[in-house]
């Protein structure tokens, strides 16, 4: 994608949406990668169309954080405030309304740490003291307010104060890790991607497991992947294509572990049907 050899590799440098991407580059500036532009989710200030990377409306140089959307954008600046454009019928950028924006819109405080956009049209963000927060659509309890009612400003899921990464999967479903090594999820269930042994939907966060081990967590449209850091890698949900990596084509509604390597360095992403890991050697 051009010449430029000056794109962030740190986390929370890309993020990918629906018809659109956000990335940051080096000296802290946003692009945005993508052709369609009728929600306003490009950030131009117009619904104009672009076809190679293009600078957000605005500019600036304090980006720090990218978080995505389906038909919108989110980023994190360094002085902890959030930013959010593009549509917004779910009042999913968080500004206490449902009017839809093509540049910009600053979301109220100035903590914030880390942002991710769902493709539910939803928007859960992590402060820098552990509190964890939903908006936008909710139809499945996705948001994890134990109710199904939407929401358009920022609002906090329970009262803990040790949430430390959190992963919007496709179709309605979110999974968290604590501080703890603790796995948590909530949202749409109908294949057992929540990984509690059922498939049953959740309106507020649950457990899954026991165990205070796990890594990283990404997540897929019907399915997740985890890594726990003995280095081992677990799958979960639905299992068509042989999604999950098991050797096999059966659905399973709790984690099971890929193989028997503890060699599993990082999970890089998961589509549809199908997951992509990197091994401690560089493999993938």
């Amino acid at each position: 994608v051009g010449s430029s050899t000056d794109w962030r590799t740190t986390a929370g440098s890309i993020a990918g949406g629906l018809r659109c991407s956000q990335v940051l580059k080096t000296d802290g500036t946003l692009w945005i990668l993508g052709g369609e532009d009728d929600r306003g989710e490009l950030c131009q200030n117009n619904n104009a169309n672009f076809s190679s990377p293009t600078q957000n409306y605005g500019s600036g140089t304090t980006w720090n954080y990218v978080g995505g959307g389906e038909l919108h954008g989110s980023a994190i600046k360094t002085d902890g405030t959030l930013w959010m454009w593009g549509y917004n019928g779910f009042g999913q950028l968080g500004v206490n309304d449902g009017t839809q924006r093509s540049s910009p819109t600053q979301v109220p405080g100035t903590t914030w740490s880390k942002v991710v956009g769902g493709n539910a049209q939803l928007t859960i963000a992590l402060k820098t003291d552990g509190t964890l927060w939903s908006w936008g659509k909710n139809d499945w309890g996705s948001l994890g307010h134990n109710n199904q009612a939407n929401y358009s400003s920022p609002t906090q899921i329970g009262s803990d104060t040790t949430w430390s990464s959190v992963r919007v999967g496709g179709g309605h479903k979110v999974r968290a890790i604590k501080t703890d090594g603790t796995l948590w999820s909530w949202g749409k269930a109908s294949t057992g991607e929540l990984g509690n042994n059922n498939k049953t939907q959740r309106s507020s966060p649950i457990q899954v497991g026991s165990d205070t081990t796990w890594k990283e967590i990404y997540g897929a449209f019907e399915n997740a992947y985890a890594t726990k850091t003995d280095g081992t890698l677990w799958s979960w949900g639905a299992n068509s294509s042989g999604r999950l990596g098991q050797g096999e084509t059966s659905s399973h509604n709790s984690p099971k572990q890929i193989g028997t390597s503890t060699g599993w360095s990082a999970i890089i992403d998961a589509g549809y049907n199908r997951g992509y890991a990197i091994t401690a050697g560089g493999g993938l």
